[in-house]
């Protein structure tokens, strides 16, 4: 939009929108600093990690001087395992995405970007070493290290310490918090936004104070019985009756009451800006209001859906507490799993595969925010016009 394009009164001076325009560069550079350091420091070795000069944690001598960091053949398999993880994932997943209905597009472009993530990291992490020591030997000059990075540290989390357990458990609990938070708060919030009685007042204060209890009350609540669950369910289900402790199944139930006054006061507030006259109208077509829920008012939900689902995810994505307390070493989570990395015998290679592991942590939280966007910023901003 030209400056001739809007009004006088809203027009900014040049000094105005260069200061604020440099402001918002230095506080994106300083919000960015730290995933950039993360991830310079997760491809280096330990000596270049922690070096007190910002050049070397940067370029990496130290990693290729001990022959550590990518030749010309690594960085071209690097790439054709890239080229070659798009070319399949884009033709064996791209007909989903050409489907009808904004949820069915959004669900196949995500389908997409997993299925290139889980080849990009079978090729990368396990087709690439064992292709690329032969060709470097065999090829000499083109076969020596001449870039200072290092994916050691993300075979060993990934390949030697089976951080991909860890993942398993993050994804079963996480999408089991999502599915039933938003199945019933979806329900919970439009009956309660299309209800005025003193009684859905009062679930919603509750709830809310549900929400202001820290979590560890409620976790100390939660956690004698399921230490002893086996006692409690051998009258009900015999001597086979299983325990819950140490169960990522269980563990949803416990992050459901966490996450489900949340979910509830958030649907409810974008169900309120759905005028009613969308329900009274599918009524008088014949629907029931279930029929009505379905197919009229959750098609114009779907942003606030998406929205809610995603805080959701990142409430049971990122939780430590809850699953450092309530599973086993055996069925951890990934955040809690990098704590394992330091105790009394941790070493500097121990600390940079604990980087590694963060940055693996992080990377699909950026890559889920990437494939949202649109609809989180719509979600959002649904509350500022009233329907």
């Amino acid at each position: 939009m030209s400056d001739a394009s809007v009004p006088r009164a809203l027009r900014q001076p040049l000094s105005l929108k260069l200061a604020s325009n440099l402001f918002l560069l230095a506080w994106l550079s300083l919000a960015a600093f730290p995933l950039f350091w993360i991830v310079a420091m997760s491809f280096k070795s330990p000596v270049d990690a922690f070096s007190s000069s910002a050049i070397n944690v940067l370029v990496g001598p130290r990693t290729l001087a001990d022959g550590k960091g990518l030749s010309i053949v690594d960085i071209l398999l690097g790439l054709t395992v890239a080229w070659l993880s798009i070319r399949a994932a884009t033709k064996w997943l791209m007909p989903m995405a050409a489907g009808e209905g904004t949820v069915q597009r959004i669900f196949s472009w995500a389908v997409i970007a997993l299925g290139f993530a889980v080849l990009f990291i079978i090729g990368f992490f396990f087709i690439v070493p064992w292709i690329s020591g032969p060709l470097n030997a065999l090829l000499g000059p083109l076969g020596r290290p001449v870039l200072g990075l290092t994916a050691e540290h993300y075979r060993a989390v990934w390949v030697e310490n089976a951080f991909y357990e860890n993942f398993r458990n993050s994804m079963i609990v996480t999408f089991g918090v999502v599915t039933v938070s938003l199945t019933v708060g979806t329900l919970a919030g439009y009956g309660l936004a299309r209800s005025g009685s003193t009684f859905a007042f009062w679930i919603l204060i509750i709830a809310l104070i549900f929400r202001a209890l820290p979590h560890s009350v409620l976790v100390a609540g939660y956690l004698p019985v399921f230490i002893n669950s086996a006692e409690i369910l051998r009258p009900v289900l015999g001597e086979n009756a299983p325990t819950l402790y140490g169960q990522p199944l269980a563990v949803i139930a416990v992050l459901v009451s966490i996450n489900q006054p949340f979910t509830i006061w958030m649907l409810r507030s974008f169900f309120q800006n759905i005028p009613v006259d969308l329900d009274e109208s599918a009524r008088v077509d014949g629907c029931t209001h279930f029929q009505a829920f379905r197919w009229v008012i959750m098609p114009v939900m779907w942003p606030g859906v998406i929205t809610t689902g995603l805080f959701s995810f990142l409430l049971a994505y990122n939780d430590f507490l809850v699953t450092s307390l309530l599973l086993d070493a055996s069925n951890q989570t990934m955040v809690p799993a990098i704590a394992g990395y330091f105790n009394r015998e941790t070493t500097t290679t121990d600390q940079v595969e604990a980087v590694a592991a963060a940055v693996s942590i992080t990377a699909p939280l950026f890559l889920l925010v990437m494939i949202f966007q649109r609809q989180i910023v719509s979600g959002l901003t649904a509350g500022a016009v009233k329907g």
